[in-house]
């Protein structure tokens, strides 16, 4: 009893902590009645019961089954294959192609999706490459330091994917829900030493 008593108080501290960093994001959804009928700041994302572990804990909404148009350049030694991991979760949502209300088992049906520049479409091919192996791409590519705590702290399963720059929680304040400050291109030259 004790042991159950102790995780629905850690989960309610993360939780608790969770939301103080959501509210007033872009990822704030709990005022968005026409799709969020719940009002939960969490629930559009994580369940607390039977999600997925897919790159995110507890995941609730529906992937996207979107094929995309990648990044690439003549430069890049690495050739981008499809976003996988946890940037198809973002991905989700930001490409269009499913309903935001599409989660913990809702069809969507009021077929609600992302609206401006939050909606990326499935042409990335303008973006920062994604779901690609740092560790690879760094042994061929001088432009990018050798990994370190810090750019270690931005991958996912070695991988660079959406998350390496945007915090979805927002925990660092910062515009487009940026994990740090870009001025001076300060990200940027968190892993680029050009």
């Amino acid at each position: 009893m004790r042991v159950v008593g102790l995780v629905v108080a850690v989960v309610v501290v993360l939780a608790g902590t969770a939301d103080a960093q959501i509210a007033g994001t872009g990822h704030d959804f709990s005022t968005n009645a026409a799709w969020n009928t719940s009002g939960e700041i969490c629930g559009p994302c994580h369940t607390p019961h039977g999600g997925t572990t897919n790159g995110a804990p507890l995941w609730a909404h529906t992937e996207t089954t979107n094929t995309f148009t990648v990044y690439d350049s003549g430069t890049m030694e690495q050739t981008p294959g499809q976003p996988s991991g946890i940037s198809k979760q973002c991905l989700g949502c930001h490409d269009g192609t499913v309903a935001l209300e599409s989660y913990i088992g809702a069809d969507g049906s009021n077929a609600t999706v992302i609206a401006g520049v939050a909606n990326l479409g499935s042409d990335l091919g303008n973006d920062h490459p994604i779901s690609i192996d740092y560790a690879t791409s760094q042994s061929t590519d001088s432009g990018l330091y050798a990994t370190n705590a810090t750019i270690n702290g931005l991958l996912f399963n070695g991988d660079v994917e959406c998350s390496s720059c945007h915090d979805p929680h927002g925990a660092g304040g910062f515009s487009a829900l940026l994990r740090m400050s870009n001025a001076g291109s300060a990200l940027c030259i968190t892993c680029h030493n050009k």
